[in-house]
């Protein structure tokens, strides 16, 4: 959650350092690991809520995630005409009902659960890649992979048209929520052995690390033949990345409730207790911030979030920390917000 706010808010999108930015197509950047980390942590959690066991749960959460998201989408104005359906919420909305349902339909015996989840989420990344490289839209050519000449942008576009991200393409759009499921699954799977009764807290985490590294070494093999892209989440990409997400949460396992080494992670449960609140609380102060307008430089009106990072920020650092220090600003911001609820115990859940 910590990043996801850095990363969505610094002070100048041309002068940020790389790490706080996506890959331009394909390759995958430390930015590109916190949207699979957010599905294969849905996936874990399914395994232990209490919320995925009932499908008016189930249903209700999917349903209050997707409309949050939409409507930040047409924060502030709603204009009907330009409203973008796809998005960051919807596409975990989507992701978390269909894992959520295959975990309760296969429920029952451990063992049996974690063979059909994984059988589910590999059919998915092979027929998306297979859909992918094979099929050719309409007027295009098999296994083009640009932003707009691809198969899941043409459907996009042929659904969904003047209601995306770009004019052509949308980087959560429809066909590539497919291999997202895959990542929501492999979390599913993650969280299933985590939740092994009769096995040794070292044996939990060894199998996590070791699935893990499986997992980054098929995705980086499968990368060289269809490339690992964030956009077009590529089965690659949500192979390798939810190794990454194993990898890490091996260690917070490790560190954390195995050997109780929690000094210093209040701050990180503070943000992760109210998540939901998080991520629209961040997306509403950028988009309201930017109604406000007061007098720029030069004369002309600008933001006043963008006033703030000229006058308070931009002429004591260079530019690039500057942006990025502005960006922790806003996390702080929100931080404080967050820990006022914490102290309270008020807990905003879906």
């Amino acid at each position: 959650m910590a990043a996801m706010v850095i990363v969505n808010n610094p002070g100048d999108w041309g002068t940020v350092y790389w790490p706080l930015l996506h890959a331009e197509w394909h390759g995958c950047t430390p930015t590109d690991l916190i949207f699979p980390f957010f599905l294969f942590i849905v996936g874990v959690s399914i395994t232990l809520s209490r919320a995925s066991a009932g499908w008016a749960s189930i249903f209700r959460r999917a349903t209050i995630i997707f409309a949050l998201g939409l409507f930040l989408a047409g924060y502030p104005r709603f204009d009907v005409d330009r409203w973008r359906i796809p998005g960051v919420l919807q596409r975990i909305g989507v992701c978390y009902l269909v894992a959520a349902g295959i975990y309760r339909l296969s429920g029952g015996d451990r063992r049996r659960q974690a063979a059909i989840v994984s059988a589910i989420a590999a059919a998915l990344a092979l027929a998306y890649w297979a859909t992918m490289m094979l099929v050719a839209a309409p007027g295009g050519t098999a296994s083009d992979l640009t932003p707009e000449g691809n198969l899941g942008a043409w459907l996009d576009r042929a659904l969904m048209g003047g209601h995306l991200w770009r004019p052509r393409w949308d980087p959560e759009g429809l066909l590539s929520t497919v291999p997202a499921i895959s990542t929501t699954l492999l979390g599913i799977l993650a969280g299933l052995c985590l939740g092994v009764e009769n096995w040794t807290s070292s044996r939990k985490a060894s199998t996590l690390a070791l699935g893990g590294i499986a997992a980054v070494l098929i995705g980086l093999a499968w990368g060289s033949v269809f490339p690992i892209n964030k956009s077009l989440w590529t089965s690659s990409y949500a192979v390798f990345t939810a190794g990454c997400a194993a990898l890490l949460l091996a260690a917070c396992y490790w560190t954390i409730d195995v050997k109780g080494w929690r000094r210093g992670t209040t701050p990180l449960v503070i943000l992760g207790v109210n998540a939901i609140t998080l991520f629209v609380a961040s997306g509403l102060l950028v988009k309201t911030l930017g109604l406000f307008r007061v007098a720029g430089p030069d004369g002309g009106d600008i933001a006043v979030n963008r006033w703030v990072y000229l006058n308070w920020f931009a002429p004591f650092f260079d530019p690039k920390n500057a942006s990025v220090i502005y960006a922790i600003g806003n996390l702080l911001l929100l931080f404080a917000l967050l820990a006022w609820m914490y102290r309270r115990r008020i807990f905003l859940r879906v």
